[in-house]
């Protein structure tokens, strides 16, 4: 599987919960398959998140094509706008 959503389950934050659950939303419209990956099962997956992003204070959600990174929220918005949410995900 190439596209990889990192996110979490365990936020007070009503901002991240509302982009994780929107980012989730248009990808299963767009039927494109992606794999999930919680990082509040543990902080090396935090860590993994923000070294692959290169970000060290990036938050979810954050986008991958494998390792690759594609961007944040607000990449992804932008590409959705823009209806280049294939090329943002490195899918075409």
């Amino acid at each position: 599987m190439g596209v990889k959503l990192y996110y979490t389950t365990v936020t007070a934050s009503r901002t991240v919960k509302s982009q994780q659950a929107e980012v989730i939303r248009i990808l299963d419209s767009k039927s494109i398959q992606y794999e999930l990956i919680d990082i509040s099962v543990g902080g090396e997956l935090r860590d993994e998140m923000r070294s692959k992003a290169g970000d060290p204070t990036a938050v979810p959600p954050q986008l991958f094509n494998e390792d690759h990174y594609c961007g944040n929220y607000e990449m992804f918005s932008e590409a959705v706008e823009a209806d280049t949410v294939e090329q943002f995900l490195k899918l075409a």
